[in-house]
C-alpha cells in the first residue's frame, strides 16, 4: 500500500496578514488547527514545514512534528520538497500532500479525497474542486477555475486541461472552483520543483500551470465543500465564528 506524508508549509511573512500561522483561534494558533485537521484525516504522517522557530514551538507544544526549512523558498511546493527529503530521506513515502497552512476549518476528509485519484495509474498530481454556485464567483479573479474533461469510468473526477482566474469554460454549464490542496507522486514533485516558472504560470499567477505546460497530468476530485482560506483580517474573523460555532455544536 502506498505511504503518504502530509506536509503543511507555513511562513510568517504573509503579505496581507503577517504572522497568520500564529493567529489566535479559540485559544490555539491557526497552524495548530490545520495540523489537527490533517491528523484527523488519518491519511499518513503529518509534518509542518516552516522557517520560523515560533511555528516549530507551537506545533511541538501541541504534540506535532515540525521541521525547519530554508527561508528563501519561492513557493510552498519548494518548501514541501525540502521538508520531505529531510524527514523521509530513504523515500519510504511515495505520495506527498501539500496542504496549505491557512485552512483552519478544513474538513479532514478532503485530504483523503485529494489522495484518491493517485490510486489509479495515469495522474502525476491530484487536486480538488467544487461546483461554483454563487454567481459572483463565476467572474471573480480571486476564485481559480479548473477546466477539465471527465475521467472515463470515474464519477466526480476530471482530468485538468487548464486553470484560470477568468470565467471558464465559456457558455452555459457548470464551473468549478479549484481548491488548492495537492497530492503528488513523489517523482512528480521532484520533477515539478526542478522546472522553471512557465509562461502561463506567470501570466495567470497559478503555479499548477507549470505542471500542465510540462505535460504532467493533474486529476481533479470533485467535492461538495470549499474550505475557508484565511488571507485577510476579515477571513480570520469569519474563521473564528465558524470554529466557535463548531465547538458549540459539539457540546
Amino acid at each position: 500500500m502506498a505511504q503518504s506524508i502530509i506536509v503543511i508549509p507555513a511562513r510568517m511573512q504573509a503579505s496581507r496578514l503577517p504572522g497568520k500561522p500564529l493567529a489566535d483561534l479559540m485559544g490555539q494558533p491557526m497552524i495548530v488547527h490545520v495540523w489537527r485537521r490533517a491528523m484527523a484525516a488519518e491519511a499518513g504522517r503529518v509534518v509542518v514545514a516552516t522557517d520560523s522557530e515560533e511555528i516549530i514551538a507551537a506545533i511541538r507544544n501541541a504534540g506535532g512534528e515540525a521541521v525547519m526549512t530554508r527561508a528563501d523558498h519561492a513557493s510552498g511546493s519548494d518548501r514541501v520538497f525540502e521538508a520531505v527529503n529531510r524527514v523521509d530521506p530513504d523515500g519510504d513515502a511515495d505520495i506527498i500532500v501539500n496542504l496549505q497552512g491557512d485552512l483552519p476549518t478544513l474538513e479532514s476528509r478532503l485530504v483523503t479525497d485529494c489522495i484518491a485519484p493517485l490510486k489509479a495509474k495515469g495522474p502525476h498530481i491530484a487536486t480538488l474542486a467544487a461546483e461554483i454556485v454563487e454567481a459572483e464567483e463565476r467572474s471573480s479573479p480571486n476564485v481559480v477555475k479548473v477546466v477539465g474533461t471527465p475521467v472515463p469510468s470515474e464519477q466526480k473526477r476530471l482530468r485538468a486541461l487548464y486553470f484560470t482566474r477568468a470565467s471558464a469554460p465559456h457558455g452555459d454549464g457548470l464551473l468549478y472552483h479549484h481548491i488548492g490542496i495537492y497530492a503528488y507522486r513523489r517523482s512528480a514533485l521532484e520533477r515539478f520543483v526542478s522546472l522553471r516558472p512557465s509562461p502561463l504560470e506567470l501570466r495567470e499567477r497559478l503555479e499548477q500551470l507549470r505542471a500542465l505546460e510540462d505535460g504532467m497530468r493533474i486529476d481533479v476530485a470533485i467535492v461538495d465543500t470549499i474550505p475557508l482560506g484565511v488571507d485577510t483580517p476579515a477571513d480570520l474573523e469569519r474563521a473564528k465564528r465558524l470554529i466557535k460555532k463548531a465547538v458549540v455544536a459539539k457540546r
